[in-house]
């Protein structure tokens, strides 16, 4: 009886990496990097708000950081103000790596 539990236990963990990575295949790049992008900026304000930073110099920073892409500041500030927002406490690896995978999640809904 266990040893049945055991093998469906693996057989629906490898269906699901299977299924994880067809779909992580559909995604297009962008999509990974503005994840990947948002992922990071999460984690920073998270960083800065344990750090004790007020809402407003962590705004200060974004305003003084150069971006590559138009859409990023106002997305950075969103990011920031909803982490500040938060009263979580998650270290900043853990904000990341849920950020990612909600984002790929809702980018994989989206298509």
């Amino acid at each position: 009886m266990q040893m049945r539990n055991v093998m469906i236990t693996l057989m629906a963990c490898g269906l699901a990496s299977m299924v994880a990575s067809v779909q992580a295949r559909e995604l297009v790049s962008n999509d990974r990097y503005m994840c990947s992008w948002g992922a990071g900026t999460a984690a920073r304000a998270q960083e800065l708000k344990l750090a004790g930073v007020s809402l407003y110099a962590a705004r200060q920073k974004l305003q003084a950081y150069k971006f590559s892409k138009p859409w990023m500041r106002m997305m950075a500030m969103g990011i920031t103000e909803q982490t500040y927002d938060s009263n979580s406490r998650i270290k900043p690896a853990a904000i990341r790596e849920g950020f990612y995978e909600d984002c790929l999640r809702y980018k994989l809904a989206r298509k």
